[in-house]
């Protein structure tokens, strides 16, 4: 039996410890250092400190005889208490080794950076107001319900946040409302019941904030809190649109869902301290949703920051989704991909915004844009010009020229024309800026063959659009081959709103894909929902088109993003949650993954923007979400925080890793001669087998158990095999006596090996479903398996 180590004991060792590393490495390299989250022992706190947070300061202190020795007073950036018990701090890389060693450090993290990744979408995903639809009424349209927005901030006063007809302030509401420039302590309401910022992170890397350009407050001095925010939880407002486009009546998901923004992200971005600290202030807050529009680089999960928060909110009951990421159409692009964290991927409406180009052969070439004048001329065609081949300076090279970066134009070749410039590097409104300031009169923004078909309609500062890579490629072809005398002329015809569009959804091609990478078992992205051209909120001081130079004003923006999907999830589950309060995070999620669909409102199989081909379960996940099916699922998937546990032991992590993430000591045996990672009990199912050549068939088996929470019934299982599995569902009949009950039956998956040789490290994706059904209720879940071929 291991002999505790007296607290006091503990604590003089710790102090020592880290006085004799502060000693040596900030003498040796006291201008190289980093920061870092460290996690400490929660019941390691000696009983002489009050709080943790007096611990933690006594322990910083005795880093150096003096603060003069760390930048801006000291070292020590946050504490953290709620969903991790530890403290962040800028120590040089050998300090920050050394700390492994130190008795109460549980784990060393270095800092991350991250970046931020309406009038329609509500009507798509068919929640009427009048009469309102089921979902709507029975939870009160997610009134009391507290929604944590973490992100780049909030604009105060927008009509979407009034509190008009609000009840009280939820009881159960811990928040505050912190003031700061351009954000007084009134500018909370019943609607947005709390605010706060946190910069530490930011200014500990990047230096003091310059608050003459961004403001050390809650407000929003982005767009992209107060857009996503408003998706979630946003009041109806009548009229809105943005420039004129997408006219109509705005709304959240939840519109009485209470708001709470939480400020993480500045202009050098979004920094996992940061956002930790707003994770540990949600939790003592008392929010139920978390929505989280940020993502970055994919680590394992114990280095892993939204990872870490999210595992504490998720045991707190607290439901996190977050977005998939803009890395797609690639695969291995998903982030965000911890189990317990809902990841969201998007979709396109039933609703575009058209802006063709029409050649001078009289083709015309499709194309999207939200711009709002002045217009072109009507019946002028204006010469064209690629900014590659024919509209580049002297200096530039083709390649900046191309792509329209800063400077790389020349007035003489581009003035009064409209310009074509390659997608990619600078922002796509920046491109049509640099136009403007050469001469141009237009802009066409072409996309490569890495970006496929896919379009954004942007809101452009000169009369511009986007074409597919099918399109550009036209267009750069009736441009080279202009003859002499003939220029190869054009322009632009803005349709505006198209309502009814087939077919939708498709998946977004920015819209990041999977496998998983850190488990590819577990499926990832979760779902999608809509993220394509999403109308919403937007803060007055900030130009639609997001660029200095956009000096107009709109109450409503449109953006495109997987951010704008994951708010919608958010808000939906607000709403599930408010009607059935008793439904855990992992049950929320099981709801929406198993009644999405996969068939889009042409009756085909949803495809991908960027190929125009079928979709598969690593673009959309399980599918679309489909908030009314949600409602009443039948079957729902639960998984305990045990359950994670034992996913972690199945990783074949140290103990050491696992309590970084959750906080307690644990037993590993057991998990491991239970199980797989595949074991634990997701609403889906994935396989991963390396090719041998050989003709001995790959197997797997996977243990679920479902609750009823539909009442009594009986389902049986119907299959749909991958292409080249076998797959067997014991027992195939589920018999339900009441709601709450729990049965567990096991699938047994055999795959073939690949008929042909393939290529080195190439892989094969096949995808079934298996359904459970009593007839009134359709319970889903995809089945992928994958078969890799070796690297050599």
């Amino acid at each position: 039996m291991k002999i505790p180590t007296p607290p006091l004991i503990l604590l003089l060792s710790l102090l020592i410890s880290l006085h004799s590393i502060a000693v040596a490495s900030f003498s040796s390299s006291p201008d190289k250092k980093t920061t870092y989250i460290i996690r400490v022992d929660r019941d390691a706190k000696p009983s002489i400190f009050p709080t943790h947070a007096h611990w933690y300061e006594s322990t910083v202190l005795s880093l150096s005889d003096t603060t003069a020795t760390w930048p801006q007073g000291g070292p020590l950036i946050h504490t953290y208490s709620s969903v991790f018990h530890g403290f962040s701090a800028r120590l040089p890389p050998s300090a920050a080794e050394a700390l492994h060693s130190v008795p109460g450090i549980v784990a060393v993290i270095p800092e991350r950076v991250r970046q931020p990744t309406t009038t329609r979408s509500p009507r798509f995903l068919g929640l009427l107001s009048s009469p309102p639809s089921a979902l709507l009424a029975d939870s009160d349209f997610g009134s009391d319900l507290v929604i944590a927005v973490i992100d780049t901030g909030i604009s105060p006063g927008h009509r979407s946040f009034l509190d008009r007809g609000l009840g009280p302030v939820p009881a159960k509401w811990k928040g505050a409302c912190v003031s700061g420039p351009g954000f007084p302590a009134s500018s909370c309401n019943r609607k947005l019941v709390g605010a706060r910022f946190f910069s530490g992170g930011y200014e500990a890397t990047s230096g003091r904030m310059n608050e003459s350009a961004e403001l050390k407050s809650p407000r929003d001095t982005d767009g992209h809190g107060t857009h996503t925010a408003s998706i979630a939880a946003g009041r109806y407002v009548f009229p809105a649109s943005t420039l004129g486009y997408a006219r109509g009546i705005a709304s959240g998901m939840a519109p009485k869902a209470r708001l709470a923004a939480y400020k993480v992200c500045w202009t050098g971005g979004c920094f996992d301290s940061d956002i930790l600290a707003a994770f540990d202030a949600a939790v003592a807050d008392g929010v139920d949703v978390v929505s989280l529009s940020v993502g970055g680089v994919v680590v394992p999960y114990y280095l892993d920051a939204i990872a870490i928060g999210a595992f504490a909110a998720t045991e707190a009951g607290i439901f996190v989704s977050a977005s998939a990421g803009n890395g797609g159409p690639g695969g291995l692009t998903v982030t965000n991909v911890a189990p317990w964290v809902t990841t969201v991927g998007a979709g396109s409406m039933d609703r575009d915004f058209p802006a063709d180009v029409k050649l001078g052969d009289g083709r015309i070439l499709p194309g999207v844009s939200v711009y709002g004048g002045p217009d072109l001329e009507p019946n002028k065609l204006y010469q064209l010009v690629y900014a590659g081949s024919g509209g580049g300076t002297s200096a530039a090279d083709g390649y900046s020229s191309s792509l329209c970066l800063e400077g790389s134009l020349d007035p003489t070749l581009v003035k009064g024309k409209i310009v074509v410039c390659d997608r990619g590097v600078n922002p796509r409104a920046a491109k049509g800026e640099v136009v403007h300031k050469a001469g141009g009169v237009g802009m066409i923004l072409a996309n490569g063959v890495f970006d496929g078909e896919g379009l954004v309609a942007d809101c452009h500062v000169i009369p511009a659009t986007a074409v597919g890579a099918t399109a550009g490629d036209k267009l750069r072809k009736y441009i080279a081959s202009a003859k002499p005398g003939s220029p190869p002329t054009g322009t632009i015809l803005f349709r505006g709103t198209r309502l009814g569009v087939h077919p939708a959804p498709v998946v977004a091609a920015f819209s990041a894909r999977g496998p998983n990478p850190q488990s590819p078992d577990i499926l990832k992205p979760d779902l999608i929902a809509p993220g394509l051209n999403i109308l919403a909120a937007w803060p007055r001081g900030v130009g639609p088109a997001g660029i200095p130079a956009d000096t107009r004003h709109t109450e409503f923006n449109i953006l495109s993003g997987t951010s704008m999907a994951c708010p919608h999830v958010s808000g939906l589950v607000a709403l599930l949650k408010a009607a059935h309060p008793a439904w855990t995070p992992a049950a929320i999620k099981s709801a929406l993954m198993t009644t999405a669909y996969v068939r889009d409102n042409a009756n085909g199989s949803i495809i991908d923007e960027s190929t125009g081909s079928a979709a598969g379960a690593f673009d959309f996940g399980a599918g679309h979400v489909d908030p009314q099916r949600a409602m009443n699922p039948g079957l729902v998937y639960d998984i305990s925080v045990l359950d994670y546990v034992n996913f972690l032991c199945n990783l074949n992590y140290t103990q050491q890793n696992i309590r970084a993430i959750t906080r307690r000591p644990l037993d590993c045996n057991s998990a491991r001669r239970a199980g797989h990672v595949g074991s634990l009990n997701y609403p889906s199912f994935g396989a991963s087998f390396m090719a041998s050549g050989s003709k001995e068939k790959f197997k797997a088996h996977f243990v679920r158990t479902v609750t009823s929470v539909g009442g009594h019934g009986i389902y049986k299982a119907v299959i749909t095999e991958p292409e080249g599995s076998k797959v067997k569902v014991e027992p195939s009949q589920l018999v339900f006596r009441r709601a709450g009950q729990k049965l567990s039956y096991v699938v047994r998956l055999e795959a073939d090996q690949p008929a042909e040789k393939m290529e080195p490290g190439s892989s094969k994706v096949k995808s079934g479903m298996l359904m459970w059904t009593d007839g009134q209720h359709y319970v889903r879940c995809p089945i992928v398996v994958t078969i890799q071929a070796p690297l050599g």
